[in-house]
């Protein structure tokens, strides 16, 4: 009489713990990480023929806010009475021009303020202040 050992099954690898493994991490990715608003600076063109109030500007300035408060242009510190005359040349050469302001993160509030106070008193309809989060 010959006995023999049935074989062992072999063994199943299941997907299942792993795709949990993947939505959590799914979940816990999209609950951690932050947004950003992408309106800020426009990313695409309108198409041809759109109204003319949803023009893009062909002009954008964007003025950097130093720690100490001061305005700058392209790297050159302005002062309050040099920075309304570019604002308003800009202004005559388009009147949709967009000044985007990026303040430095010790610049004081104040400072923020009272550049804002300039550009809307200089004409500016469309500002957008940025605002960078350092890496940690």
């Amino acid at each position: 009489m010959i006995l023999s050992r049935r074989k062992r099954p072999s063994a199943l690898i299941s997907l299942v713990p792993m795709i949990d493994v993947m939505l959590i991490l799914l979940v816990f990715f999209m609950v951690t990480s932050t947004y950003l608003n992408l309106d800020m600076i426009p990313a695409l063109r309108p198409a041809e023929g759109a109204a003319a109030a949803s023009k893009t500007p062909e002009v954008r300035l964007m003025i950097r806010l130093q720690a100490d408060g001061t305005p700058s242009l392209r790297g050159e510190a302005l002062s309050p009475p040099a920075l309304a005359q570019i604002l308003q040349k800009a202004l005559e050469e388009d009147p949709t021009a967009q000044m985007v302001i990026l303040p430095s993160g010790s610049a004081p509030t104040q400072a923020l303020i009272s550049l804002m106070d300039l550009a809307a008193t200089a004409g500016v309809q469309n500002m957008r202040v940025l605002r960078l989060e350092a890496r940690q």
